[in-house]
């Protein structure tokens, strides 16, 4: 277990920030030390509840030694004693490293891959169960471009999604999905193999990296595609290009000024992404190995259709509901892939 001398140094920072906040911190200190706040909070509150847990015990077992306490005593010490260990893996999972940009909007990007016409209905597939699944956790899910294909998929689309802890479920999405299923071109009924790449990216804030605007070129242009209500037939369409790498980004709403904000947050999170993933460089032999390495090529997921069946191969789980989960029920599968990747750092931290 933790020792408590490291529960009480926590303790004591979490209060000193409370003094701090409350007395007024500086404009520039405020927002490092809120944000401090708020991520000890949830682990406070489980350092509370363990010592609650080890008194009531201690003051249990001491009733003991008192004959008309002890059948009172012998009562409740069963459960007592079995919440300690309820309470100190509470208490691992609230201590393990956080990524900092977990509790971050998420940019979700859906492009298809093998398999022709096939992967774009895939890639339009895919777009509805995000959309349905961002709906049930009370999510925006805000379409910021998107490309048709003539058949009714889709051949690129860029997603804003905000709410509570997006990033945190959503960026074990990033990777290869692959679909087994037969296409509706498919005349003699066979079962074709095809795929869709999925990036998740967390939203960056403009204190986050300086983009020079010598960097940058901003083009406007009418939007284009194979028809529906994301073709926009004004020269609103702005298109960024980041000339130092080349990353190329366009927003298609309605009004101009709005396009030119989507487009700057959705180069902000790549050129963050990038970073986040030099920063990760040394690691990157030690991230493979995790569930949320976020490799965009990396094959992580089989949407196997006549059998109904959805398995992730990097958690080894299969699960036989996929109407469901097309539908938006990807509540299990997240779940799965969150407990896999505590447990990983869990292991690792107690090594």
């Amino acid at each position: 277990m933790v020792p408590m001398e490291k529960l009480d140094q926590i303790s004591r920072r979490f209060e000193f920030l409370e003094a701090k906040l409350a007395a007024g911190a500086g404009h520039a200190e405020i927002a490092s030390l809120s944000r401090e706040y708020t991520d000890l909070k949830p682990v406070v509150a489980e350092i509370s509840a363990y010592r609650r847990a080890l008194d009531d015990l201690a003051q249990a077992e001491a009733l003991l030694a008192d004959p008309e306490m002890r059948p009172l005593a012998e009562e409740e010490l069963p459960s007592l004693k079995a919440r300690i260990p309820e309470l100190e893996q509470a208490l691992r999972l609230a201590l393990l490293p956080k990524d900092a940009a977990d509790a971050r909007p998420a940019i979700l990007e859906i492009r298809p891959g093998t398999g022709g016409d096939e992967a774009a209905l895939f890639a339009a597939d895919l777009l509805r169960m995000y959309q349905r699944y961002a709906e049930s956790q009370g999510w925006r899910f805000e379409i910021i471009d998107q490309q048709d294909s003539d058949l009714g998929g889709i051949r690129d689309v860029t997603v804003h999604v905000q709410g509570a802890g997006v990033f945190a479920k959503l960026k074990y999405e990033s990777g290869v999905h692959r679909v087994q299923r037969v296409p509706e071109t498919e005349s003699q009924g066979r079962v074709h193999t095809s795929a869709a790449t999925v990036a998740v990216l967390p939203e960056a804030e403009e204190v986050d990296l300086d983009i020079p605007a010598s960097d940058i070129r901003i083009d406007t242009m009418r939007a284009s595609g194979a028809g529906g209500q994301h073709v926009n037939t004004t020269d609103s369409a702005v298109r960024i290009t980041h000339l130092p790498t080349g990353i190329i980004v366009t927003s298609a709403q309605k009004s101009q000024h709005r396009n030119r904000d989507l487009a700057m947050q959705v180069l902000r999170a790549r050129l963050y992404d990038l970073e986040r993933a030099r920063v990760d460089g040394a690691r990157a032999a030690d991230r493979k190995a995790q569930v949320g390495s976020g490799d965009r090529s990396e094959r992580i997921r089989t949407y196997n259709f006549p059998q109904g069946r959805l398995t992730d191969h990097r958690i080894n789980l299969t699960l036989y509901a996929l109407p469901q989960i097309m539908a938006g029920d990807l509540g299990g599968v997240i779940d799965a892939l969150v407990a896999q990747d505590q447990a990983d750092k869990l292991a690792e931290m107690e090594a």
